[in-house]
């Protein structure tokens, strides 16, 4: 086994290991630091350290040695912290983000930025504690240049982390097979001497250049911190240094020293290791690559499809016995377990969404700095979960939001206290599971949107507006490409550029965007999405002969449309009013030219669908039934098709078409504009032409 086999444990590790930094130095209160909060932002920083100098990351080895020795300094009280150094922190914390990045990729971490930030930090031990910060020494550079006053000093500290001595290395409760790979581990990073023990306790002595706490770094990238003990051996670690202390008779007397602190040192760290806890032989956790869960999900989507289609043969079986009952009930059992191991299976694709709510108080802290604002962000429903493949979407449209919230909704701090608010603005963000579909808000107790003052802004830029519009619509016109309300632009925003794409891309997850606004109150920013892009609870609905698919969480209601309903509008458009509302309605049959479907509205059944904020009625022939489908890449397997999104397979193996109802209505828009409509259907045109009031 390589070292180098490590090396994504690694990458996946001190990525952790920095978010828990910034979070922990996010949360610190400089005026009273919690100690046990700096301690765990000094040891992430010391096991990136051991991690980064044993795979030869150097540019963040030593990084992260300099902050490393700051962050000691402040956990022992030596260093007052204050805003700006937590700053300075964090901006360290973002440096070995890149530097990490970049050895990820392969490539030299950016010099320039390493000499930037080290100098800054070296700069603050200057000023603050009086002295220069050492530099992490290679051990080759160690010894040569020890003089011989210090060399006493530092032969006993390389006798306590036991570099260049024989090391006792205790396995705890680790299987055999996870064992054998250790050994082979450890064999990369010296010589073993010796092995022996039980799975219970397995002792390897180990010679080695390297220290026991770099050792350490590395093996608790592979098993956890419980189930390993690291000790110096001290009868086999003094013998190999007497033969080379006894070349310079002048220089006698010294190794003596290293001996003795040999001796005193090892001894409590055997103690130390005794009162650790012992784990369990099996660990709570693995980890597995994205690509093995997905293939997974992909085979039992695959295993769900089949099923389904032996369903469909035994349902369609005429003779009716005891012994096709019995096949029936199997049918069933069979239907059962692999509807629980799909939901199982997908529940491994499902994560917290903290894991995108963690990210954001720096965010907060940093846009409102830059403001000269004051906000306490507060979230909720952070356990909610959602696919992986989400949450890695809904990042960015989320950051946009927030950084609206701030710039354009929350007020500066004295206009606040002139109106009689806290001069400290509130910015919620929360996740509730509604349904089959995830509600995600962005809240601000702010100015809230100015209804007069968006349909003022939208003709200045040309839009197609009416006073007669609902608020939902008025607001929704921020979402329109080039359109903002900033009086000025800023390193923030105001150049209505990113709000469309916002809405871009959580449409383009099967998502919509709602927004409620009160004017002087504040402003809630609505996301509702899909739990997962792989399965989807879909309408079944009939055209001609054709089978359509539509999602259920874009369907709002069915009914049969009454000739005294439906009113034909100027350019060939039709609407049909429900409930004194006047919704345009969409014929699938002349939208995708589906041969031998109703033409005749009155007979047809109209679905009304919700898309873009907008309600749509959708002719179809007839409703089959609700089902649950496994989504198809249509892109993938074939290509990008107008008004559809994707596709499945049924259970009698024939594929369905997934509906995209905003693809659809623009397509209808674009057949009708270029006057390309297939079908001339006198059933649509023969409707009045009476404008609705």
């Amino acid at each position: 086994m390589d070292i180098a086999d490590f090396f994504d444990t690694f990458f996946e590790e001190a990525e952790e290991l920095l978010s828990d930094m910034e979070q922990h130095l996010l949360e610190l209160d400089v005026d009273d630091p919690d100690s046990e909060q700096l301690n765990a932002i000094f040891r992430a920083a010391h096991s990136i350290k051991g991690g980064a100098g044993t795979f030869g990351f150097t540019v963040l080895q030593k990084t992260t040695h300099i902050l490393e020795n700051l962050l000691d300094y402040a956990r022992k009280g030596e260093l007052t912290l204050r805003a700006d150094l937590v700053d300075t922190f964090l901006e360290a914390k973002d440096i070995m983000h890149e530097q990490l990045d970049a050895y990820r990729s392969e490539e030299e971490p950016n010099q320039e930025a390493f000499e930037r930030i080290c100098q800054t930090l070296q700069q603050i031990a200057l000023d603050e504690i009086g002295q220069q910060l050492d530099g992490p020494a290679t051990p080759a550079a160690q010894p040569k240049t020890s003089p011989a006053p210090d060399a006493s000093t530092d032969n006993s500290a390389e006798a306590k982390s036991g570099a260049g001595g024989h090391l006792l290395v205790a396995l705890l409760n680790v299987a055999d097979k996870d064992r054998v790979l250790l050994v082979e581990e450890l064999e990369q990073l010296g010589e073993v001497q010796s092995q022996s023990g039980d799975a219970k306790r397995y002792e390897v002595i180990l010679k080695s250049s390297d220290s026991a706490d770099d050792i350490e770094a590395v093996m608790c990238f592979i098993i956890e911190p419980d189930q390993i003990e690291i000790s110096v051996v001290e009868g086999v670690a003094a013998e190999p240094a007497a033969p080379e202390a006894e070349a310079p008779a002048p220089a006698s007397p010294v190794p003596q020293a290293p001996a003795q602190s040999t001796a005193s040192k090892a001894s409590p760290a055997k103690e130390v290791a005794k009162e650790k806890p012992k784990k369990a032989a099996e660990s709570s956790s693995i980890r597995v690559s994205v690509d093995k869960v997905d293939q997974i999900i992909n085979l039992v989507g695959e295993l769900i499809i089949t099923q389904s289609m032996l369903d469909q043969t035994v349902s369609d079986l005429e003779d009716q016995s005891v012994g096709n009952a019995s096949l029936q009930n199997g049918m069933s059992l069979l239907q059962r377990n692999a509807r629980d191991l799909q939901e199982a299976v997908m529940s491994i694709r499902m994560i917290p969404m903290e894991f995108v709510f963690s990210r954001f108080p720096r965010v907060v802290r940093d846009t409102a700095g830059k403001l000269g604002k004051e906000i306490e962000l507060i979230t909720e429903g952070k356990s909610t979960e959602l696919d992986k493949s989400l949450v890695e979407r809904i990042t960015d449209p989320l950051t946009h939001l927030v950084r609206n919230s701030l710039d354009h909704g929350v007020e500066m701090p004295d206009v606040r206290e002139a109106i009689g608010k806290p001069r400290i603005g509130k910015l919620t963000l929360s996740a509730r599971h509604q349904g089959g579909n995830i509600l995600i808000e962005v809240r601000d107790d702010g100015a809230g949107m100015d209804r007069d003052r968006l349909l003022a802004k939208a003709r200045e830029n040309g839009l197609n507006v009416s006073d007669t519009m609902s608020d939902e619509e008025v607001f929704q016109l921020i979402f329109a490409p080039g359109f903002s309300t900033a009086n000025e632009v800023t390193d923030v925003s105001g150049r209505g550029v990113g709000m469309d794409v916002v809405k871009r891309n959580i449409q383009s997850m099967g998502g919509r965007v709602e927004i409620q606004s009160k004017l002087g109150e504040g402003t809630n920013t609505r996301i509702v999405l899909p739990l997962t892009l792989a399965i989807l609870d879909g309408m079944s609905i009939k055209v001609g002969g054709e089978t359509f698919i539509l999602p259920l969480s874009t369907v709002l209601e069915s009914l049969q449309p009454a000739k005294e309903d439906m009113y034909a509008m100027a350019g060939d458009d039709v609407v049909i009013k429900v409930r004194d509302e006047y919704l345009p309605v969409i014929a699938i049959h002349e939208v995708l030219n589906v041969e031998n479907a109703i033409t005749d509205p009155t007979k047809s059944i109209a679905v009304i669908v919700q898309g873009e904020g907008r309600r749509y009625a959708m002719l179809v022939d007839e409703l089959i039934g609700q089902q649950q489908v496994v989504v198809k890449n249509l892109e993938d397997n074939y290509r990008k098709v107008p008004g559809i999104s994707a596709a499945t397979i049924l259970g009698d193996g024939s594929v369905a078409l997934i509906l995209d109802i905003t693809g659809l209505h623009r397509l209808s828009r674009y057949k009708k504009e270029a006057g390309r409509k297939v079908v001339n259907n006198q059933n649509l045109s023969s409707f009045k032409e009476a404008e609705p009031s």
